[in-house]
């Protein structure tokens, strides 16, 4: 299925690889990759406007790392941290597959550690990691959400754990 959408406007972040349910509906298959580049452009730039709409209202972390609210306030905050110490951090989509009401990305992060984290100041490593996410959309929204992360390789280049 081919999908020319408002996900993919020049501003949001466009996936490398798309893998669409053909049973969905367009308008549905549309929302869903709406919403999920929306937060995965939230995750490249740190404007917060892209997160706002992506989330529903009521959005739930089903993977909640400790020490972070719940809901949206959380990606919110965790994004004001990592940017204090990666200011440049980016996130490309490598692939995003929508199915029944999932879409599933897998992001790619990268940038210069040059920044404080913790009791940490970066000297300019090279920050480049993985993550998964796993989105339930209802009603154009991210409304629940899996996600892991390759934090040990990002804890090693924030000097945080040991190589």
């Amino acid at each position: 299925m081919a999908i020319a959408t408002a996900a993919f406007a020049a501003e949001l972040v466009q996936p490398k690889q798309l893998i669409v349910d053909g049973s969905l509906p367009r308008a549905e298959a549309e929302a869903r990759i709406l919403a999920a580049s929306n937060y995965d452009t939230f995750w490249n730039t740190g404007e917060e406007k892209f997160a706002m709409a992506a989330l529903a209202p009521d959005f739930v972390d089903r993977t909640l790392p400790a020490g972070r609210a719940q809901g949206v306030q959380g990606p919110l905050a965790a994004s004001k941290f990592v940017r204090a110490a990666i200011p440049d951090l980016t996130c490309e989509i490598e692939q995003m597959i929508v199915a029944g009401d999932r879409v599933v990305t897998h992001l790619h992060f990268r940038g210069h550690f040059t920044g404080r984290f913790n009791e940490s100041q970066g000297k300019g490593e090279e920050i480049d990691f993985i993550a998964t996410d796993i989105y339930r959309v209802a009603n154009g929204r991210i409304a629940e959400n899996w996600h892991i992360e390759d934090n040990l390789t990002l804890l090693r280049r924030l000097h945080q754990v040991e190589k």
